[in-house]
């Protein structure tokens, strides 16, 4: 499993306050014109064009203004690729510290057995360096990344159908090419496939054509439900880092860039680590933005004085809530 996949969190009740109904809105029932403005399609990238030339199909089809992928895949790979619309971009960090999961095909340059296959895989389960290709677009440096599962699924001579679950960055290209020089006789990757990425899996991940269907029939009025089931709201961006919940008087203050102070907490998770990104939502569940902790989940929920979280970005629109805090 993925670490994402492990976490149980509980929800701490710090402090209790009611909510302003008639300000914001709880994300599963915005309308679909907001869902355009601040959304996220799973979609399954084709074998073929760049995650650039989707994303821009992605935004024609449904005729936004802007749309973003958050983990760029090879043109040749396919899967998981998560395109967001509108301001729903200023989420797409949190992908970072997600992991990812893989299916894919290695083939090694000579015959291997079964055994030396094993005991290749488990050699880069842990903690592995990796030097990224030389096209790639971050800095050619020696790196660690963490290789939480490896597994061979299939094996036919020297061709091995594997899954693997990584840290974010991990290029797997460079891990066939690495274990293949580990054992002296060479290897590539044939095929790759990503199959998690954060909180999505290709369960739920759709083809353009499904998108393009949904769409028109919407647009013709023929149903809605279809295209509300491809489009999600932004938060499910936030579906797997730990989240603090902040009272409605906070919310404004903190769209406006301001740190979370510990009295505007009213929920938190239970497994937040000083330093840690988290998210920020309101009491309706809508992201209002993420940020560093600055103390433990044990830290906020009992201190009454000074700062929780240090606000990185702004994912609320100002003026959702009213201004309820002074300025200085």
């Amino acid at each position: 499993m993925l670490p994402q996949e492990m976490v149980k969190r509980k929800r701490l009740i710090k402090s209790k306050s009611l909510t302003i109904s008639k300000f914001g809105t709880v994300p599963a029932e915005r309308s679909l014109e907001d869902l355009f403005e601040s959304g996220v399609v799973i979609l399954d990238k084709p074998s073929g064009p760049t995650s650039h030339q989707v994303t821009a199909w992605v935004r024609d089809i449904l005729g936004v203004k802007k749309a973003g992928h958050g983990g760029t895949l090879d043109p040749r790979v396919t899967g998981v690729l998560p395109i967001t619309l509108g301001s729903a971009s200023n989420a797409l960090r949190t992908l970072l510290v997600g992991g990812k999961e893989y299916v894919g095909v290695i083939q090694f340059h000579s015959e291997i057995s079964k055994k030396k296959i094993n005991e290749i895989f488990n050699e880069f389960t842990g903690r592995i360096y990796q030097l990224p290709p030389v096209r790639s677009a971050v800095k050619r440096e020696l790196r660690i990344r963490e290789i939480y599962y490896l597994e061979p699924l299939e094996i036919e001579k020297r061709l091995v159908l594997f899954k693997v679950g990584c840290e974010a960055g991990t290029y797997i290209r460079t891990l066939c090419h690495d274990m293949g020089d580990a054992l002296g006789i060479g290897a590539h990757m044939v095929e790759l496939r990503r199959t998690k990425t954060g909180g999505f899996t290709e369960d739920e991940a759709v083809t353009l054509h499904d998108l393009k269907d949904a769409y028109e029939y919407w647009k013709e009025d023929v149903e809605e439900e279809h295209i509300r089931k491809i489009v999600h709201p932004s938060e499910r961006l936030l579906d797997h880092i730990p989240k603090i919940v902040i009272k409605d008087s906070a919310v404004d203050a903190i769209c406006h860039g301001a740190n979370l102070a510990l009295p505007g907490v009213m929920q938190l998770d239970d497994d937040i680590k000083k330093g840690d990104m988290v998210a920020l939502i309101s009491n309706k569940n809508e992201g209002i933005a993420i940020g560093k902790a600055l103390l433990s989940s044990k830290d906020i929920f009992e201190k009454d004085e000074g700062l929780a979280v240090n606000t990185e970005r702004v994912l609320m629109p100002t003026g959702t809530y009213p201004k309820l805090w002074k300025g200085s």
